[in-house]
């Protein structure tokens, strides 16, 4: 008897400790993920439920109403990836940013299995359309190289966020693509060469480094005339080779492109001019390039194009980036899905 319930004792001890078993992300990020809140687990050693990111997002039921958290255990995992609209609330979750890798290695001017170019959209490594995707510690690349546009990230969905992934591209590295869509992107790494952040959506890059490879325009906004928001930069980095002297910080994409830097470091290798117009003289007044608080040695604003601006006290209490997320509903994501799945500070 005394045998039997020392075995019992010694099975739910087993038990609660499954149950308090955690995913624990690499030294630098700063998640560690309860067992009880994953679903499903990627692995390509086979220890999860899937090899494959695709066969774990297939899986997720369609217009599900609750989020699904999905972990994927470090590994390349070379894959063109696809979120459909149906795909909703979903969160993929890395074990390590610099060893969770996504990677494609498509290129606008590769051709379909029509004899067709596949185009910059065609491109793209992994698209984003169900709404409220969240990413974590996961690196998406094109591998393609400096053969012109090819797209690691190209994300319509709106309300979508990464918190601390990286973007590893050259030309057009991201493409926030759906005019509708708001985007935020918290402690990540982009690099890439020309326009490597480009699209019509709005976004929020939150304390992010911004690594240029090239001399070359960082940013392509396409903001539509009636957006009121396109793209800003809070509190980044922005970094570049040894070689790069001499970046823009963006030009106009579309006619009505708006850009704001605040309070960002901004390295030597910025030009003093600051902004391009895309050989576009019309584009210098419909389009809204401006600056606030920036600091470093490329944010000396003494010989920006006179078109830019420096935000005044009232425009910036605009620029913020709840003002800028929220939207009619409202949306908020340091209350909303960061707080529910990471130790947002």
């Amino acid at each position: 008897m005394k045998n039997i319930k020392l075995l019992a004792l010694f099975i739910l001890f087993s038990f609660q400790t499954l149950l308090a078993q955690t995913f624990t992300t690499g030294a630098n990020e700063k998640t560690t993920v309860l067992m009880d809140s994953i679903h499903l687990v990627v692995a390509q050693d086979g220890s999860g439920n899937f090899t494959t990111l695709q066969a774990a997002i297939n899986a997720v039921p369609d217009y599900r109403k609750k989020r699904t958290n999905i972990f994927v255990k470090n590994g390349v995992y070379n894959e063109k990836l696809i979120l459909p609209a149906s795909k909703q609330l979903v969160s993929l979750i890395g074990e390590s940013v610099d060893k969770t890798i996504i990677t494609y290695g498509d290129w606008a001017q590769k051709k379909s299995i029509f004899g067709e170019e596949i185009g910059t959209s065609g491109s793209a490594t992994f698209y984003v359309y169900g709404r409220d995707f969240y990413a974590e510690n996961i690196t998406f690349q094109n591998s393609a190289g400096p053969v012109g546009q090819a797209v690691a990230a190209h994300v319509s969905a709106d309300r979508s966020v990464f918190f601390n992934c990286r973007f590893l591209g050259f030309q057009d590295t991201l493409f926030t693509y759906a005019d509708n869509s708001r985007q935020y992107y918290k402690n990540c790494y982009i690099e890439g060469t020309t326009d490597f952040i480009f699209g019509w959506s709005t976004a929020v890059f939150d304390e992010c480094v911004i690594h240029s490879l090239k001399e070359s325009y960082i940013t392509a906004a396409s903001t539509l005339q009636n957006t009121k928001y396109g793209y800003l930069f809070y509190k980044c980095k922005l970094t570049a080779e040894p070689t790069v002297k001499m970046m823009y910080l963006g030009r106009p994409w579309r006619n009505y492109a708006k850009t704001v830097f605040r309070e960002c470091e901004l390295g030597a290798h910025i030009r003093p001019e600051g902004w391009h117009n895309w050989n576009k003289p019309v584009a210098e007044k419909t389009s809204f390039y401006a600056e606030y608080g920036n600091y470093g040695p490329g944010a000396d604003i003494a010989k920006r194009v006179k078109w830019s601006q420096q935000l005044t006290k009232k425009q910036a209490a605009e620029w913020t980036v709840e003002n800028v997320l929220k939207g009619d509903d409202g949306w908020n994501p340091a209350e909303g899905v960061l707080k529910e799945i990471v130790n947002f500070k």
